[in-house]
């Protein structure tokens, strides 16, 4: 008898601890995106919830309450530098994202409490932006609800949300350019100058095209099998109003992509050429 009540025992030990080591996936999965916007990080997490054949907004989701925007912990933003967000400066530090959908317009807020579990210990009073945004109809509908980084350039990125058949944007927007010519300036003081780099952030930036040309001019210098650099100094000197120039950079950029039979070269020195000759 004793010997029968050891092994139940033991067999249900057993049984937990096989229970224990049971892993299952999360209903909404969990996300973190990393999207650089300029020099510096946007982090962004979040979990993804499945409509499964509900209807989201106006009964799931209800209108003119505030959302956890997803599941779980309310949505987050980390931002690595000052950031501005509708006409707001927005300081370093991490931000719960929160929204209130509404049919024909959504209130956005970033919250100084990103920690919250739902919205259920929201405070407006912890808001560190609040603005509102009109939502587009969806020709198709999201099953997963979806947060993403969009049109992306190097002063700003467009942020998406978007589920069943709804999507809202705002932008968010970075200010990084005295930073960035000081240490290009600071750069140029060195032995090795960025000359290449320099002309192109110059010229992505309509900032004085005569530097740019002259250091494009200096980065071209015994660069006698980079098409890239002949595909850059022809877009400058095109710039600058040196068509001849320009004509002349894309067809040494276009022979020497050739020769290296470098097809995207070929393409971009060809089509420079092209413009220079119009």
């Amino acid at each position: 008898m004793k010997k029968s009540i050891l092994t139940i025992i033991l067999a249900s030990t057993l049984s937990l601890g096989v229970q224990a080591q049971v892993k299952l996936p999360q209903a909404s999965s969990a996300t973190e995106v990393k999207q650089a916007v300029g020099i510096r990080n946007v982090t962004l997490k979040y979990s993804r919830p499945n409509t499964n054949g509900r209807v989201v907004f106006g009964e799931l989701v209800p209108y003119g309450k505030v959302w956890r925007t997803g599941a779980n912990t309310v949505s987050s933003f980390t931002f690595e530098e000052e950031v501005t967000i509708a006409g707001k400066k927005v300081p370093a530090g991490t931000y719960g994202l929160l929204t209130i959908p509404n049919k024909n317009e959504w209130t956005i807020i970033l919250s100084k409490n990103s920690q919250q579990w739902g919205s259920y210990t929201y405070k407006q009073e912890e808001d560190a932006v609040r603005f509102t945004v009109k939502p587009t109809a969806l020709s198709s509908k999201v099953e997963t609800f979806t947060i993403s980084f969009d049109n992306v350039t190097t002063k700003s990125s467009t942020v998406t949300i978007a589920w069943e058949k709804i999507a809202v944007k705002f932008d968010i927007n970075v200010d990084q350019s005295k930073e960035i010519l000081a240490s290009i300036d600071q750069a140029m003081q060195g032995d090795k100058k960025p000359y290449f780099q320099a002309a192109q952030y110059y010229f992505n930036n309509n900032l004085d095209i005569k530097k740019a040309t002259e250091w494009v001019i200096e980065a071209d210098k015994g660069n006698t099998e980079a098409p890239w650099i002949k595909y850059w100094k022809s877009q400058i000197l095109l710039k600058s109003g040196d068509k001849k120039a320009a004509q002349q950079a894309a067809q040494e950029g276009l022979e020497m992509a050739k020769k290296s039979s470098n097809e995207e070269y070929i393409k971009l020195n060809t089509n420079a050429l092209n413009n220079a000759k119009k």
